[in-house]
């Protein structure tokens, strides 16, 4: 668990003793490329710790795939829908990679949450984090070029732009793929 520990101790100082108890909660577990850990309209009761690889997260609007998200390394990917509101997720989250994960249950996570102000925290400043992505992400959209709005992606997700296929940072960023193209033979 050394890449998600690594991650959760540079947002919150993190104790030893947390990090065993959270150990004792979960699973590893390996994927595939373009495996859908999460799947819309649908429980899924897990989150899922990454240590190795890469996922991204979109929304299937009128069979079209608009990507939402991206995490690696360190990161956490689960149904926000599920997890506080008890219902289906309207998203999915497939793997970009093949991906080593650390899986917990929904409602082991929860438990934790109430009940170890350390992962409370965590949980909090993951979440600050999010709220603030997207609401940068959806002002950067209403405010800057497709230029800006790639170089701040490359910003955003440093680990992420050279690893993922362009068709996904194109739809993330809300642009056409030969755009993206042009903004990339820029450099």
């Amino acid at each position: 668990m050394k890449n998600v520990i690594n991650q959760m101790r540079s947002l919150y100082p993190i104790s030893d003793d947390t990090i065993c108890i959270l150990k004792k909660h979960v699973e590893l577990c390996r994927f595939p490329k373009r495996f859908q850990l999460i799947k819309a309209d649908s429980f899924c009761k897990f989150a899922y710790f990454i240590e190795e690889g890469a996922t991204r997260s979109f929304w299937l609007v009128n069979g079209e795939e608009i990507t939402t998200s991206f995490s690696c390394e360190g990161g956490i990917v689960f149904s926000m829908d599920e997890l506080y509101y008890n219902r289906m997720s309207e998203e999915f989250v497939e793997t970009l990679e093949n991906v080593v994960t650390y899986k917990i249950s929904l409602d082991d996570l929860l438990h934790l949450f109430r009940t170890n102000i350390e992962l409370a925290n965590w949980g909090r400043i993951i979440h600050q984090n999010e709220y603030r992505r997207l609401h940068r992400s959806h002002k950067d959209r209403l405010t800057l070029s497709a230029k800006e709005r790639y170089e701040e992606f490359k910003r955003q997700f440093p680990h992420i732009y050279q690893r993922v296929q362009l068709g996904y940072v194109a739809s993330y960023l809300g642009i056409t793929l030969p755009t993206l193209s042009r903004l990339r033979a820029q450099k």
